[in-house]
């Protein structure tokens, strides 16, 4: 089954929660009662296309290592474990991992849930993993208490079992599904939707509302008043500015004029902006939005992507990585093997945080040289293989007791005195 870029957005039904059944209601060009926030509509915005992007972006671009816990509670990585090649390498036959997981991303921000259908071999290892439609989800249960996944696939209904679908789960309160953001948030984001339309149209109307025509006359007739409304709707408009309207012999036109400042515009869309962060847990200033006396670079920005990465994004790839445990791994697997996300390519682009993290990593005999190379796809070297730590820290009475190591010895070579 492949999807294009609207299968992947989906335009449908959400849920407030897993059990409901058939009691949500959804309208398919947005709620009547509170305005046209939709998964559709909301994209609209530019702030909540960015957080969207963004999220699913940093999410997606991040690798996924499998690794296995030893005997001695250690842990070695497992590139030749199933799981590897299908997170790592590729989750289906039409996607790359950034793609299908960027995806999942995407769903989970709309829809407050990912589905994909798992394909499963005779050893029990999931071999793909396929995108399905969110919008048109519904999550049940059978009489036995198992799980089933109820989706419109290309105008025909169609059901899997729990174990046939790998589900993953934005914000819960303990259902069977995770929340909407959209749905959740709908008032507030049809404000913004709101705005967003009355800027669009007074920016149309050339910043002018309305005006009265004065005639001179006490009555005008039908035909007079159609007349008019003709003439003023040649002359409005942006397309109409710097034109010169002809009056007739005693008409008088008095405009009424609204400029921006004064509807409080500009302001009520910089806190709009801030609204949809809110909902998607995402600074402003990472969406371009700079706050007043904020400056776009500089340290305070750099403390606050570190902790949008630390509270913002690790809780939801913990998240992830406990589904995917919980629901690709067979039981007898689940205690030894894990998939975890590489959170040091967070910090791939900062060559100043990196060098900083590799020597100290270095200097206290956390990792070896060859590690470190390995870690930036650099050739090991040979002597690169053993632990160091500083010894510039001396006790007193040590002092000139202790000369300095010239060459750094291979392993089982004896020290050089």
């Amino acid at each position: 089954m492949s999807w294009g870029l609207l299968d992947w957005l989906g335009f449908g039904r959400t849920k407030i929660s897993g059990r409901d059944g058939q009691n949500g209601r959804y309208w398919p060009n947005g709620d009547p009662r509170t305005g046209q926030a939709t998964p559709k509509t909301v994209l609209g915005l530019a702030t909540a296309w960015a957080c969207v992007r963004l999220r699913s972006r940093v999410v997606g671009s991040l690798p996924v290592s499998v690794f296995e816990k030893t005997a001695t509670a250690a842990r070695r990585e497992r590139q030749d474990h199933w799981l590897y090649t299908l997170l790592h390498d590729s989750p289906n036959a039409d996607q790359s991992p950034f793609e299908w997981l960027s995806g999942q991303i995407g769903n989970i921000d709309l829809w407050g849930n990912g589905y994909s259908e798992k394909s499963v071999n005779s050893l029990g290892w999931t071999t793909s993993l396929t995108p399905l439609p969110s919008d048109t989800m519904r999550v049940w249960r059978k009489p036995d208490g198992s799980k089933a996944y109820t989706f419109n696939d290309r105008g025909k209904g169609e059901t899997l079992p729990e174990d046939k679908v790998l589900h993953l789960r934005g914000l819960t309160l303990g259902g069977d599904v995770g929340l909407s953001a959209v749905q959740a948030g709908c008032r507030s984001l049809s404000g913004a939707i709101s705005a967003d339309r009355t800027a669009t149209n007074i920016v149309r109307q050339g910043l002018q509302v309305a005006g009265f025509m004065e005639t001179g006359q006490s009555k005008l007739s039908p035909e007079q008043r159609a007349d008019l409304i003709d003439i003023f709707d040649a002359f409005t408009g942006s397309d109409a500015a710097g034109k010169i309207m002809p009056l007739e012999k005693d008409f008088k036109f008095a405009p009424l004029r609204m400029n921006p400042q004064e509807a409080q515009l500009l302001e009520t869309r910089g806190f709009n902006i801030e609204e949809v962060c809110r909902w998607y847990d995402t600074p402003p200033i990472l969406v371009g939005h700079a706050a007043q006396g904020q400056t776009m670079w500089g340290t305070g920005v750099e403390q606050v992507v570190i902790g949008w990465l630390t509270m913002g994004l690790n809780p939801l790839l913990v998240s992830i990585e406990q589904a995917m445990r919980k629901q690709l791994l067979p039981p007898a697997e689940r205690t030894i093997i894990k998939a975890e996300f590489n959170r040091e390519a967070m910090l791939a682009t900062d060559s100043a945080a990196r060098s900083q993290l590799y020597a100290s990593l270095g200097q206290n005999g956390v990792m070896t040289r060859n590690e470190m190379r390995s870690k930036e796809n650099l050739p090991p070297l040979p002597g690169g293989d053993v632990l160091t730590v500083q010894s510039n820290l001396v006790p007193l009475d040590m002092l000139g007791k202790v000369p300095p190591r010239k060459v750094q010895p291979a392993p089982g070579e004896p020290i050089e005195e």
